[in-house]
């Protein structure tokens, strides 16, 4: 699968890097996982062995559709837009704290993370994958 400059997709495809991104989340069973854009499932697959069930917000409905072929009941796949998407009813439909993950696209990094702030009662942490520009952004001192 190709990455959609539309949706500025970039796929992790470097294994060990996978794999110490994985151990910094540290997973356990009974962990609500929800992943944001899994795209071709580098991520999801390690998450997928520690945990065994999972949320994943995918907006590309192909890579939607072969996540659910895929998976199939281990991954429940919402098809959307995580700008919009309502991240409360997902915690509230398993009674469960969300631990929310995923390797965040530049053009949507700042308004995602705006928008997450909404759901904080219903989140125990994020990790995100997010490129250095965004992270100098929000690390800068004010009128920096």
């Amino acid at each position: 699968m190709r990455p959609r400059k539309r949706f500025g997709q970039h796929f992790l495809v470097d294994r060990q890097s996978v794999a110490a991104i994985v151990d910094a989340i540290d997973p356990r069973p009974g962990d609500h996982l929800v992943e944001i854009g899994p795209g071709t499932a580098a991520l999801t697959v390690p998450l997928l062995e520690r945990v065994g069930t999972m949320d994943a917000v995918e907006i590309d409905r192909d890579l939607a559709a072969g996540l659910r072929r895929r998976f199939g009941e281990r991954l429940r796949v919402h098809e959307g837009d995580a700008l919009a998407f309502d991240f409360a009813a997902l915690a509230a439909g398993k009674g469960t704290r969300l631990r929310l993950v995923g390797n965040l696209p530049y053009n949507i990094s700042s308004p995602l993370l705006l928008h997450l702030r909404e759901f904080s009662a219903q989140v125990v942490d994020q990790h995100f994958m997010l490129q250095k520009e965004v992270v100098d952004r929000i690390v800068a001192k004010p009128g920096g």
